[in-house]
C-alpha cells in the first residue's frame, strides 16, 4: 500500500489531499510513522524524529495515528487478497506476498492480475496500491518499491539480472544503513559490483551475510510464499514523554500493556509460553528480563503478574524510566496441546477478558479497560505508542 497511514487518514480528511502530511503522535519524542509524498519531497521519512521532520517541513500537518482504523482496513484488504489466491503471506499491516501460480488459469497473466488488484483495491477501499511482480520474492519486493507511488512493475525472468544489476546496493532487501556503509567501505555501492565480487571474499569480510547477499545479487532466492506464517512473538511498548519515577504510573502502564498484548494473542489464536520485560532508562541503558510460564497463556492477568515479578527482579531503580515494553514469546497454537491453569482466579479473569474482546469487536467505538486504569492519575506522563 502507498503511504498507507496517510491515505487511510485522507479518507476522512479529503480536504487535506495534496498537502504535506505527517502521521505521528504530536509530542516531543515521537517519530514519524508515515508521510505524504508531498512531505517526503522535503526530506521527511518514516522513523525520523518528529522534531526533525518539523524542521524539514515546517508547514506540514501532523495527524495523530488511528491504529485501530489501520488494522481494520488491513484485515479487509487481506481478506480481499484471499479472493485472488489462497497463498497469501502478510508481511505487515500494509504489505503482503501473493503466489499467483494457482490463479493464472482463472484470472489471467501476472500483469493482468496485478492490474486487477490495483483497480479493485482502489474501487473497494479508495486506497492506492503498488504492485511488484517477479518469480522471486525479494525481486517482487524491490519491484514494488521501485514502482511507487501507485504503480505496477513486472520483472520477467529473462530480465531478472538486468533489473538487479542496474540497482544501487541500498535497494537490496535486507541492506540497511549499517550494511550499506560496510559494503561501501569494501568498494561496493551497486548490486552489479556485489555480484562481481568473489563470494569467498564477501564471506571472509561479512560472514554468512556476505554469502547470502552474493546469492541474492545473482537472483538466487528459493524462498516460497508462506501463507500461514506464525509470529514468533507479540509485544507492545510505550515511550514516556516525560521520564517516569513513580512506581504507580509504571505499574499502570505495565497493566495496560499486558491487556494490549493479551488481546493480540487472543486475536491471533495463540498463547505464550514465555514473557519478557523491557526497561529503558533516561540515559538510554536498556535492560530485558525473561521468564518461562508454568503453562501457555493469553490472559492479561497472568502476563501482568509475571511482568511484576520481572520488575521486582530488577531491584531498586537508580534512574527514571524512559520506555517500558512487554513481549509474549514462544507462541503456541491454541488448537494444539494446551495445559490449562488450575488457578480459578486466572480463569475468571480470562472469561472477563474474552467478554471484553467481544464487546470491542461489536462496538469498536467503545473503549474498555480495567478499573485501575480508569482512575484519575496524579500526573499524565504523556505516552507514545509503538
Amino acid at each position: 500500500m502507498d503511504a498507507y497511514y496517510v491515505e487511510v487518514e485522507l479518507l476522512t480528511r479529503p480536504e487535506l489531499r495534496g498537502r504535506k502530511i505527517i502521521v505521528a503522535q504530536d509530542s516531543g519524542r515521537s517519530v514519524v510513522l508515515s508521510a505524504s509524498y508531498e512531505a517526503r519531497a522535503d526530506g521527511v521519512r518514516s522513523a525520523m524524529p518528529l522534531a526533525r521532520a518539523r524542521q524539514a517541513s515546517p508547514d506540514a500537518v501532523v495527524i495523530p495515528p488511528s491504529m485501530e482504523l489501520y488494522r481494520e482496513f488491513s484485515r479487509r484488504i487481506m481478506a480481499y487478497f484471499d479472493t485472488i489466491t489462497d497463498s497469501v503471506e502478510q508481511l505487515s499491516v500494509d504489505e503482503a506476498f501473493l503466489d499467483l501460480t494457482g490463479s493464472r488459469r482463472r484470472l489471467g497473466g501476472p500483469e493482468q492480475i496485478g492490474a486487477k488488484i490495483r483497480r479493485e483495491i482502489r474501487e473497494e477501499f479508495a486506497l492506492p496500491a503498488t504492485v511488484g511482480i517477479a518469480d522471486r520474492k525479494f525481486i517482487a519486493k524491490i519491484a514494488s518499491t521501485r514502482a511507487k507511488p501507485d504503480g505496477l512493475l513486472l520483472v520477467p525472468p529473462h530480465r531478472r539480472l538486468e533489473f538487479l544489476h542496474g540497482l544501487p546496493v541500498t535497494a537490496m532487501w535486507g541492506v540497511g544503513a549499517k550494511t550499506a556503509e560496510s559494503l561501501k567501505a569494501f568498494g561496493i555501492t551497486t548490486v552489479l559490483q556485489l555480484a562481481q565480487t568473489p563470494e569467498p571474499a564477501l564471506r571472509r569480510r561479512f560472514g554468512v551475510t556476505g554469502t547470502a547477499l552474493h546469492r541474492l545479487a545473482w537472483g538466487e532466492d528459493a524462498r516460497e510464499v508462506q501463507p500461514h506464517r506464525i509470529e514468533k512473538s507479540i509485544g507492545a511498548e510505550e515511550t514516556f514523554a516525560v521520564d517516569v519515577e513513580d512506581e504507580a504510573t509504571l505499574r499502570a502502564e505495565l497493566l495496560r500493556l499486558s491487556h494490549r498484548v493479551a488481546a493480540r494473542l487472543r486475536e491471533s489464536g495463540v498463547s505464550a509460553e514465555g514473557i519478557s520485560l523491557k526497561l529503558r532508562y533516561s540515559d538510554f541503558e536498556t535492560l530485558t528480563r525473561s521468564s518461562t510460564l508454568s503453562h501457555p497463556t493469553h490472559s492479561a492477568l497472568a502476563i501482568y503478574s509475571r511482568v511484576l515479578g520481572l520488575l521486582e527482579r530488577l531491584g531498586q531503580r537508580a534512574q527514571s524510566v524512559r520506555l517500558v515494553g512487554i513481549r509474549a514469546e514462544r507462541l503456541v497454537d491454541e488448537g494444539g496441546s494446551l495445559q490449562l491453569s488450575f488457578d480459578r482466579t486466572e480463569t475468571n479473569w480470562l472469561d472477563a477478558e474474552t467478554a471484553l474482546d467481544a464487546i470491542a469487536k461489536k462496538f469498536p467505538q467503545v473503549q474498555t479497560a480495567p478499573a485501575a486504569l480508569l482512575r484519575p492519575r496524579r500526573e499524565d506522563p504523556g505516552l507514545e505508542s509503538s
